[in-house]
């Protein structure tokens, strides 16, 4: 009885006790943290991370009746999470190199290592495993290195050019290509890194994530959902390239300084979340309807009869 009672107050002194620790790393990251919040503000593709934790710590409030209620200490996670924090710090702080993106993407890979390592150290292993989602979509926050920035601008460079010279092809637009470089009426037009669309593409893909955990059950759906966000995203960028290169034929060179070329990412990306959530809505409806049939086919089953 006695072990029983004092069960919830140990739950309860944990969780009281994480919260703590929470407050005093952030006081002790409160200038790291503040030179990752001006960095990702001002960044043209790492925008997103100032969003991740507030979304991490709503799911993992609307997750919190479902996660375990076993607390414990996992010492050893503990350590190996807190000693990687502390080479990413050391890291950023004798390699005397490094660009603003690298040094931000170590700090920020510190300060995630250092909130592991509290869990494990005042939650435990199960409680981690239970949260495994809203964790995994913590670590978002760390920005992509600057060559991973660098090689993933020029591949979707690349294809984004290989997908405009087919819808140029499909439109009929008289056009000569060179890499990705096009040759229109009146107009030269070159697919840069900058049309490259790679925050679009990160929120794409983080989005699709989101919402696949939140509202599909089966893994393959959830997969595919996830991995249709490249063709979108490169399907996006392509089109984009088109109605620029269209306008500027048909109205006038001067358009490719118009405000939808400058300002018009927003409306691409809205549009190219229209066929991800038409996705979404097939596949929850899809997954709703084999749950009703599979409860009424539980519900008509006729008894089991003893011998």
């Amino acid at each position: 009885m006695t072990e029983h009672s004092n069960a919830p107050a140990s739950a309860n002194k944990r969780l009281i006790g994480w919260c703590i620790y929470l407050v005093i790393l952030c006081g002790a990251f409160a200038l790291y943290l503040r030179e990752l919040t001006a960095f990702a503000a001002h960044s043209q593709v790492h925008s997103y991370i100032l969003l991740i934790p507030l979304v991490t710590a709503y799911l993992i409030y609307i997750r919190w009746k479902h996660l375990s209620r076993e607390l414990s200490s996992s010492w050893g996670y503990a350590l190996l999470s807190a000693a990687a924090g502390i080479g990413a710090l050391l890291a950023s702080q004798y390699f005397i190199d490094l660009g603003q993106n690298d040094y931000v993407t170590l700090i920020a890979l510190s300060f995630f290592c250092f909130v592991i390592a509290g869990i494990f150290l005042f939650l435990g292993n199960k409680w981690a495993r239970s949260a495994m989602f809203p964790l995994f979509f913590l670590a978002f926050m760390i920005p992509l290195p600057e060559a991973a920035v660098d090689l993933l601008e020029n591949a979707s460079k690349e294809a984004s050019a290989e997908v405009a010279n087919w819808l140029f092809l499909i439109s009929g637009t008289p056009f000569l290509r060179n890499g990705t470089l096009f040759q229109l009426p009146g107009i030269t037009i070159t697919v840069a890194k900058e049309c490259s669309g790679i925050r679009s593409s990160l929120v794409l893909v983080i989005t699709s994530l989101l919402a696949a955990n939140m509202f599909l059950h089966t893994t393959w759906r959830r997969a595919l959902l996830v991995c249709a966000v490249i063709p979108l995203g490169l399907l996006r960028n392509g089109f984009r390239v088109l109605v620029i290169s269209l306008l500027c034929v048909h109205i006038g060179p001067d358009m490719i300084n118009s405000v939808i070329h400058r300002r018009g990412g927003p409306v691409f990306f809205a549009l190219s979340l229209v066929p991800l959530f038409a996705m979404l809505w097939l596949f929850r409806r899809q997954e709703l309807k084999r749950q009703d049939e599979t409860a009424r086919s539980a519900s008509i089953a006729p008894p089991v009869q003893a011998a």
